[in-house]
């Protein structure tokens, strides 16, 4: 009869052993996570190879583009007559290294002492012609007070005239108001070469000096050049 007894036990199911219920939610526990994890890497995998797709194309869009504008570009240049292009390359060269003012440019361009383009031609250089006067009108400033040693007043004359430079009053107003430079000392230079070169008395200076007809100091730079004139 114990025989028979621990045979029933021993054929007791195995779903019934607690042992089994255990090793079903180990399993359970390590293998779902898993399967998860691997379908969010398969999503991402995904959104990647889709994002690596598109931007090629991209590129490829913005590359037409600037083909297209380069293409424009060049056809609509060449359809401007040569000689048109070789006036505004002209006009370039006056201002970028002789800093010549808008009206000189044109009188250059179209002067038969000058290159001799036509008023077309011209006229179309100076319409495209990107030039900063006022800069222009600066550097000329500059060189009338350096090299030439002339007053403020004798300088804007100097930029505005149709003799001179021909600038606007605006470009030359703007060039006297930046230029940094020391006018007591153009008038002590000034009255030096008349006492030197001309042997002029020291009243005739000031008069050579102040007039209008002259040089165009003011009253205290003539002063300043007299007071100064026999000092080393």
């Amino acid at each position: 009869m114990r025989s028979q007894r621990n045979m029933r036990k021993r054929k007791k199911p195995i779903y019934k052993k607690i042992w089994f219920w255990i090793v079903v939610i180990l399993i359970i526990g390590i293998f779902v996570p898993k399967g998860s994890n691997s379908e969010s890497t398969s999503k991402k995998d995904t959104v990647s190879k889709t994002e690596t797709t598109v931007k090629p194309a991209e590129n490829k869009k913005n590359i037409s583009k600037t083909k297209t504008q380069t293409n424009t570009n060049s056809a609509a240049k060449a359809k401007v007559p040569r000689e048109y292009q070789n006036a505004l390359s002209k006009a370039k060269t006056y201002s970028n290294t002789m800093h010549m003012s808008k009206e000189k440019i044109y009188s250059q361009l179209t002067s038969e002492a000058g290159e001799k383009f036509p008023e077309e031609a011209a006229q179309y250089a100076m319409d495209n012609l990107n030039a900063d006067y006022n800069k222009n009108a600066l550097y000329k400033a500059k060189s009338y007070s350096n090299d030439l040693h002339l007053s403020k007043a004798g300088i804007f004359e100097q930029l505005t005239s149709d003799a001179g430079e021909g600038f606007i009053e605006s470009e030359a107003q703007y060039a006297v108001d930046n230029l940094k430079t020391d006018y007591n000392k153009n008038a002590l230079i000034k009255a030096k070469s008349y006492s030197q070169s001309m042997d002029m008395s020291t009243d005739a200076i000031k008069e050579q000096l102040t007039s209008e007809a002259g040089e165009k100091f003011t009253e205290s730079e003539a002063d300043y050049a007299i007071q100064n004139l026999n000092k080393q």
